[in-house]
């Protein structure tokens, strides 16, 4: 079988689920983005190991419940290690001991990244009514999908020329233009699709600008910090996919940029 038929054959059903799941937002849908999330964050975390400097994992998912924020965590102490953890960061950059530096470097990135990733996708299910969070977050969603979709099909029909051709050799400047439309679609398929869509039209512009630039950035990243591991995927839960840090690299970097967005016409 081939991979564009395994990626066919898990993806579709898992794009349904996933739907499903935002449809019925709520504790359901946090429950399952943070079991997401804490894969992902192991993925991230293994990956680290492979490139030399591993990062202090317990500390990681420290950070991950910290950025996550649920309700019995004090602020006091949300705060305080929001604290400490910029101190230890800024003498880490300054510091000379390298090898203890890029190690909580490595545990800053494993356990925030990704979580400030899944955590505003939450936030956008949360915003407005049930009914504007679930078309809120499809139309994150579509916008990703349609993206990927549309820069793969693009770039492998009229790439020419190299993106980051040190990084990700497949991807192309063609494809990156195609991302644009891909995403414009995706966000009009949740425009029209929704009876009383929670946004003007004219939202796509900007919306399609964060999401095909910041998206391929975060694709991109995790290539990078793949390569450094010398590895393919960030693991092999999904077969044809990869793992879950390959499904939503693009997602986790979008979503934040696209939270503010979405809150502040809100």
């Amino acid at each position: 079988m081939s991979e564009l038929a395994k990626r066919v054959l898990v993806g579709i059903p898992a794009a349904a689920l996933f739907i499903w799941l935002i449809w019925l937002g709520g504790g359901a849908f946090q429950i399952a983005i943070f079991a997401i999330l804490l894969l992902t964050v192991w993925e991230v975390h293994r990956m680290m190991q492979q490139t030399g400097f591993g990062d202090y994992f317990p500390l990681s998912l420290i950070l991950v419940l910290l950025v996550w924020n649920p309700d019995f965590v004090p602020q006091w102490l949300s705060i305080s290690v929001a604290a400490a953890a910029t101190l230890l960061t800024v003498i880490a950059v300054i510091s000379k001991r390298s090898e203890i530096s890029v190690r909580w470097l490595s545990t800053l990135f494993t356990g925030v990244y990704p979580a400030v990733g899944f955590a505003m996708l939450v936030n956008i299910r949360e915003l407005g009514s049930s009914i504007e969070g679930f078309w809120l977050t499809m139309t994150l969603m579509l916008m990703i999908w349609g993206n990927d979709v549309f820069a793969y099909f693009g770039g492998k029909s009229f790439g020419k020329h190299k993106l980051a051709p040190k990084i990700s050799p497949k991807k192309t400047w063609e494809g990156f233009g195609f991302g644009f439309l891909g995403a414009a679609v995706g966000f009009l398929i949740a425009f029209y699709a929704a009876e009383a869509y929670p946004l003007q039209l004219w939202a796509l512009v900007p919306a399609v600008l964060i999401v095909s630039i910041t998206g391929p950035i975060g694709d991109i990243s995790a290539s990078r910090i793949k390569r450094i591991a010398g590895v393919k995927d960030s693991s092999s839960i999904l077969p044809g996919h990869g793992g879950f840090f390959d499904r939503f690299d693009s997602m986790i970097l979008a979503a934040p940029f696209l939270f503010f967005f979405f809150y502040a016409l809100l």
